[in-house]
């Protein structure tokens, strides 16, 4: 009989179980301790529960932990971590160390839905989605878990195509029982789908990163699909309900693509668009990916973009490139291969 993981269960959950297995209730709070807080591997590591309760424990549960089965690591430092789900499928996670910081890239999906022509996630295309267990295990895991200041949900997969369990992941990591981490460590990305966005934004505090890569619908349905479906002009609608202008943060991610969204009338068009909405706007260098004739934009377009953007009013960043060397940077995460030679 495979057991149930103890990992990515609530507190409340956690007294459900307790209760049915008839073991005090405080035994829950204990649990959660030992799976959160000390980080145990095994149920046997939970010394202040009873030997008794331990192995009644023990019949249908585990912790659920799983270390990765692979490592790489990039000359800049990032580190990509392979790790096999209960499935059989792989995901991978990215840990990328600075001087004031240590940020994970988690994954929530195996390959992604989404279609979009410049993410390698995408041109795998979907395999399966991630439990809560499988997405808290790449934060528990890594050996640098402890050194953990944030975490960013742009790894493989779309979070609102999975957005239950990405939910309650969110809610174990900023819980007082679980992680009690400030939800303003925690940056959720997505594409725009905007039932889930609603939900995000209705029920946690979290920081909101949105794809964007272009104003123009004609131009923007041709590098992601979901534009026909939920164009960025109504997901815009959507955030300009909500209050950003405090601690809460919602930026825009703007991968640049030479001659494709690079222009003068993309930089214009994309302040109008964004008039009003407290944001910031991430500009990111294309990573060549195999298939792809893209190309990304020179480092003085990118300048020129930046700067005409923070001259009007939208604050522009260019993010550093990391993990680039071992296919760890933005839009190169792919398991297709891992899935392919499991198979033969």
């Amino acid at each position: 009989m495979n057991k149930i993981a103890l990992v990515g269960k609530t507190l409340d959950e956690l007294k459900t179980i307790i209760s049915e297995l008839g073991m005090p209730g405080f035994t829950a709070k204990q649990v959660s301790e030992w799976i959160y807080k000390k980080r145990a591997f095994s149920i046997d590591e939970m010394s202040n529960i009873s030997a008794k309760n331990r192995e009644l424990l023990k019949e249908q549960y585990e912790v659920g932990r799983t270390l990765p089965v692979q490592t790489v690591e990039s000359t800049d430092g990032t580190k990509k971590y392979l790790f096999k789900t209960e499935g059989g499928h792989f995901i991978e996670a990215v840990y990328i160390p600075e001087e004031d910081r240590a940020t994970l890239c988690v994954s929530s999906q195996v390959g992604c839905k989404m279609g979009c022509v410049f993410c390698m996630t995408g041109k795998q295309g979907f395999i399966a989605q991630l439990t809560t267990a499988e997405i808290l295990n790449q934060v528990l895991s890594i050996p640098e878990a402890e050194k953990l200041t944030n975490l960013v949900f742009m790894g493989m997969g779309e979070p609102f195509d999975n957005t239950l369990p990405m939910l309650r992941s969110l809610e174990i990591l900023t819980a007082d029982y679980g992680y009690a981490w400030s939800p303003r460590r925690i940056t959720v990305s997505s594409i725009g789908l905007i039932p889930g966005m609603k939900v995000f934004l209705e029920k946690t505090q979290c920081h909101l990163a949105i794809s964007l890569h272009t104003p123009f619908t004609q131009d923007r349905v041709l590098l992601m699909p979901i534009e026909k479906t939920y164009p960025i002009s109504k997901v815009l609608e959507e955030l300009r309900k909500y209050d950003f202008s405090k601690q809460r943060r919602v930026s825009f991610e703007y991968i640049l693509f030479d001659g494709v969204n690079d222009t003068m009338r993309h930089a214009v068009e994309l302040v109008k668009i964004l008039k009003g909405i407290d944001c910031r706007v991430n500009l990111i260098r294309f990573h060549a990916i195999p298939g792809s004739d893209l190309k990304s934009s020179s480092p003085e377009k990118m300048t020129f973009f930046r700067d005409y953007l923070t001259s009007n009013n939208v604050t522009s960043t260019i993010r550093r490139s990391r993990g680039e060397d071992i296919f760890a940077a933005c839009g190169m995460l792919s398991t297709l291969e891992k899935e392919k030679s499991e198979v033969k």
